[in-house]
């Protein structure tokens, strides 16, 4: 039995700015455990691609994709597809905006094509670039879309209101899911399966963790938040490269 959970964003939070988990955080994540408080990634990131993440931070379970797939002790707990139709819709979408699009699965990533914004943009998060298959989701399932560019989000949410839902997640790119899929779904999903009527923390610093604030007890903002997450914070914690998630957690008493 649980004493409460505490679910944490990546980037701009867990991570510091060369997307890293710094030895204070692993040792964080261990006496988080110790006083039986279950750690849960909650990114946008896919699965395959913050293991190593999840190993220097000893953490087991894992929310990614924003909400549409969920991991707990290497199991899968739930796990939401983005139909092929829809795939094809994108995917013709940003061909006639002369955009590129990723499909993501847990296991495999891939990208419609590659350009100077593709490349800027993954240097960004300190990721790698997908290979290119542009009909990546004809052979694989697709858990998110990536759609790469800077402009005319609103011509997206027109084109997909009954379908998707959009994240813009950094300057040059924009999660997307299935409509009414966030982070806060899976958080509800993540209690369901646990059973356990204890408190929820979250910490992050981005549009898309405001909907897992939403769906929790408790709500940490990191000092380099947007302005609209530390609105709806219920404690503004000081920024992820000076212990803000320590700062956060000893402000609850949680460790």
């Amino acid at each position: 039995m649980y004493q409460a959970i505490a679910f944490f964003d990546l980037d701009g939070t867990l991570l510091n700015d060369q997307s890293e988990v710094t030895p204070e955080i692993s040792q964080t994540m261990l006496r988080l455990k110790e006083n039986n408080i279950l750690p849960i990634i909650s990114t946008g990131r896919c699965e395959f691609e913050i293991q190593v993440i999840k190993k220097a931070a000893h953490i087991d379970a894992s929310i990614t994709m924003n909400g549409m797939y969920g991991i707990y002790e290497n199991d899968t707990i739930f796990s939401n597809k983005i139909d092929i139709a829809t795939c094809q819709k994108m995917l013709d979408f940003t061909r006639k905006l002369k955009h590129e699009v990723a499909f993501y699965s847990h296991e495999t990533m891939f990208i419609s094509g590659v350009n100077q914004l593709v490349k800027d943009s993954y240097q960004y998060f300190n990721n790698v670039v997908p290979p290119i298959k542009t009909d990546a989701f004809l052979e694989y399932e697709t858990n998110m879309l990536l759609v790469l560019t800077d402009e005319l989000d609103e011509l997206y949410h027109e084109a997909f209101a009954d379908e998707l839902t959009f994240f813009r997640n950094g300057p040059k790119c924009i999660d997307v899911v299935n409509k009414g899929i966030s982070k806060g779904t899976a958080i509800d999903e993540v209690k369901n399966f646990l059973q356990q009527d204890i408190p929820t923390f979250t910490f992050g610093d981005g549009l898309n963790d405001l909907p897992m604030f939403e769906s929790s007890d408790y709500q940490i903002a990191m000092g380099n938040a947007l302005p609209e997450v530390k609105s709806a914070a219920s404690f503004i914690s000081t920024e992820n490269t000076e212990h803000g998630i320590i700062n956060g957690l000893k402000h609850y008493d949680l460790i």
